[in-house]
């Protein structure tokens, strides 16, 4: 059976995804600010020149961490909130968030550990995220019943408080003791419950008038 040639971008990209892996592994010990290019080409087995063909520098190495990190949680996550339950909705969000953070477990230990220290261009990449995240959330919501004459900024503060929830409960996973999964069902249907609080909460909010409008 003849053997498949492996073109040269599968190459490309098969070194590019194994710098993405190696600066994973390596900034657990030092963080992303403490990382030199030279450890990750060495790592890799390619010459520190090399790195450039695949990076411009380490910060944008980081950018890159961060989309991988969510990239499989942000498209799993459009296609639960096409479900208008909004119980069903929440459920199913913490389950895949959890299932997520048990098998990127390096990409969310590496987000928590970057979203408040290190190198600004990777912070900003994670705000950056979380705030597309807010965004969409905030137009399906916008769809539920009940919600029709809430304000944009009313719309947008409920978004933020279920994405908090849900990094809050994310980090509250990853920094739990290994081989407690009683602790971590806690972690869950305490997740479960704040998220029905709010949305509770919300469905007997009502936005301020803007200025000059009469309520009546």
């Amino acid at each position: 059976m003849e053997q498949r040639v492996v073109t040269r971008s599968e190459r490309k990209e098969a070194t590019r995804q194994a710098i993405l892996d190696a600066a994973l592994t390596l900034s657990a010990q030092t963080g992303l600010a403490g990382l030199s290019l030279r450890s990750v080409a060495k790592a890799v087995g390619i010459v520190p020149t090399a790195f450039y063909r695949h990076f411009d520098s380490i910060e944008e190495l980081g950018v890159a961490l961060v989309d991988e990190a969510f990239a499989s949680l942000r498209q799993v996550l459009r296609d639960i909130r096409r479900e208008m339950d909004i119980t069903r909705v929440i459920d199913d969000s913490v389950t895949i968030l959890v299932r997520n953070v048990r098998e990127r477990r390096a990409h969310f230990l590496f987000i928590a550990r970057e979203r408040v220290g290190g190198i600004t261009a990777v912070q900003d990449a994670v705000r950056h995220e979380l705030g597309l995240f807010e965004r969409e959330l905030a137009m399906d919501v916008a769809r539920l019943p009940g919600v029709e004459k809430w304000s944009p900024e009313d719309l947008r503060v409920l978004a933020n408080l279920i994405v908090g929830s849900m990094v809050s409960t994310a980090e509250a996973i990853i920094t739990a003791p290994p081989g407690r999964p009683d602790l971590e069902r806690e972690i869950v249907r305490t997740a479960e419950r704040q998220l029905r609080m709010v949305v509770v909460g919300a469905a007997n909010w009502v936005s301020d008038p803007e200025p000059g409008i009469d309520p009546d």
